[in-house]
């Protein structure tokens, strides 16, 4: 799943061959992490501290030798680094929040390097990281903007470091029916293709089902809410950070039914096999590289894991390529409903 060309990555280098950088002797952390050539060209494995929730990412990274750390282990340790290397999110308060703990794990005299492209919110990043730090240098290539911190030196804004912090806290939404957090596929909604799905979901499902790409939960929490025969539900999604909120939104409900939350790469495959697979599956990359051969995958996983009648429920946009594999893939395939340039799409796996 990771892109096979990676302009931020390439472009978050460059200033260390082009500007004047100097790389750093000590340790070195890199917040939301992907590998590549530009990272095995500079960095070395003794003295390099990964970071990255996203499944794919992560085992890439560690397929390439390099260590891959959980937050929760930065937040529990001393070790301070000469540089941070940064990969920021689209969604400013995520990345906000991302500057901030870069900026309290920076030894002195440590600078954070950052680069988004252009249309993924590289000037609000820079300036953000301004108002944060101060600004050391930038440069523009490949359609991104790398961008880094003066040297650090114990004075900053506390409050402003404190709020931005804060930032992506986990904090409830739709009317504390549920627990989310910025930087999340749909954080503070329920997301409109899922709302159509859980219309279409039968009553009577029962027995054991998947939720492929569970997110934060919310289809888990409708197929349990409105499906009482449903005896066990296994969560795969392979963004850490929502399968943490999904684990907490159906607490109450794992003391019913049987719940299993898998950090799992959906597209490598699955183990078990299920009387029903929900769905509402990715067609882009946390790197925001548009795939809808994403979709395509989790389409033919869904049907390798069905039992013989077994059915799945998913919803796509309208315009997605799917009919090809469907068709390939289930014994009946049905559209369900169509809104809002989404449709929901029923197949059901032949007994043979």
């Amino acid at each position: 799943m990771p892109a096979s060309h990676d302009a931020p990555l390439e472009t978050l280098f460059l200033p260390f061959s082009s500007a004047g950088l100097r790389w750093p002797q000590g340790p070195v952390l890199f917040l939301r992490a992907r590998d590549g050539w530009p990272l095995r060209e500079h960095a070395d494995s003794t003295q390099l501290v990964c970071v990255q929730s996203f499944r794919p990412f992560a085992e890439a990274l560690q397929r390439s030798g390099w260590q891959v750390r959980e937050e929760q282990e930065l937040d529990a340790s001393s070790q301070r680094y000469a540089l941070v290397l940064v990969l920021p999110p689209r969604q400013r308060d995520e990345a906000r929040a991302l500057f901030a703990q870069a900026q309290s794990l920076l030894a002195p005299g440590g600078i954070i390097v950052a680069c988004q492209s252009n249309n993924e919110g590289a000037r609000s990043g820079e300036s953000d990281l301004q108002q944060l730090t101060g600004l050391g240098g930038k440069l523009t290539k490949n359609h991104c903007r790398a961008y880094w911190s003066v040297p650090a030196e114990g004075k900053h804004d506390e409050a402003l470091h404190k709020r931005w912090a804060a930032l992506d806290a986990p904090r409830s939404i739709v009317d504390g029916r549920f627990l989310s957090r910025p930087g999340v596929f749909a954080w503070d909604r329920i997301d409109p293709a899922s709302a159509l799905l859980v219309e279409q979901l039968p009553a009577d499902l029962a027995g054991r089902g998947a939720d492929l790409g569970a997110g934060w939960g919310y289809l888990s929490a409708e197929v349990l809410a409105r499906c009482p025969k449903v005896t066990a539900l296994d969560l795969y999604e392979a963004e850490s950070r929502a399968l943490a909120l999904a684990r907490h939104n159906l607490a109450d409900a794992g003391e019913r039914v049987k719940l299993d939350f898998r950090w799992q790469d959906v597209t490598a495959g699955i183990d078990g096999r299920y009387d029903f697979v929900v769905s509402n599956p990715p067609f882009h990359t946390p790197a925001r590289e548009d795939r809808p051969d994403i979709g395509r995958r989790f389409i033919a996983v869904a049907a390798q894991s069905l039992r013989p009648g077994g059915q799945l429920f998913m919803v796509a946009n309208r315009h997605l390529p799917y009919e090809q594999i469907l068709t390939e893939s289930f014994g009946q395939v049905r559209v369900a409903a169509e809104r809002d340039g989404f449709k929901v799409i029923v197949g059901t796996r032949g007994r043979a």
